[in-house]
């Protein structure tokens, strides 16, 4: 499975789980068989099986990190509030700096790069800038982050 395509699908989830309050395994049950139904994902059963597994450690890290996550976005959100942001750009601001910050399979530069892409195509026409700027700021900082918080 393409990485893409999970950061997709999990931040579909991300977004289902806040705005329908439902566990991670519901919203991603639920965002991988539509994803099936438009032949988006184009996977096979086998495929199914570890794509959902990818999109669930993508997710889970996420929110079992998301108060650390967001008190490093604060840092960065300068004259902003995360209660304030749109819900899409909070999910994926919080997606890539879990991706940034709790992994190391990806370079920092791929996953802000991704991050401008879903804001891009998921969000409003200031959000592919925004999250840009957001990320920008913070990829400086990355390996000091990364220390402070593992």
């Amino acid at each position: 499975m393409r990485r893409r395509l999970a950061r997709e699908l999990a931040l579909q989830s991300l977004y289902q789980m806040e705005m329908n309050e439902v566990s991670a395994n519901e919203a991603i049950a639920h965002v991988v068989e539509e994803a099936q139904t438009e032949d988006e994902a184009q996977l096979t059963k086998e495929q199914d099986n570890i794509a959902a597994q990818d999109i669930l450690e993508l997710v889970e890290g996420t929110v079992s990190h998301k108060e650390r996550i967001d008190e490093l976005l604060m840092d960065y959100l300068k004259g902003y509030k995360m209660d304030r942001l749109s819900k899409v750009d909070r999910e994926i601001l919080r997606l890539a700096t879990y991706e940034m910050v709790y992994r190391d399979d990806v370079p920092p530069k791929v996953v802000v790069n991704e991050a401008i892409e879903l804001a891009k195509h998921f969000g409003s026409d200031e959000s592919g800038k925004f999250v840009n700027g957001v990320l920008g700021k913070m990829i400086k900082e990355i390996d000091s982050i990364k220390t402070k918080s593992l």
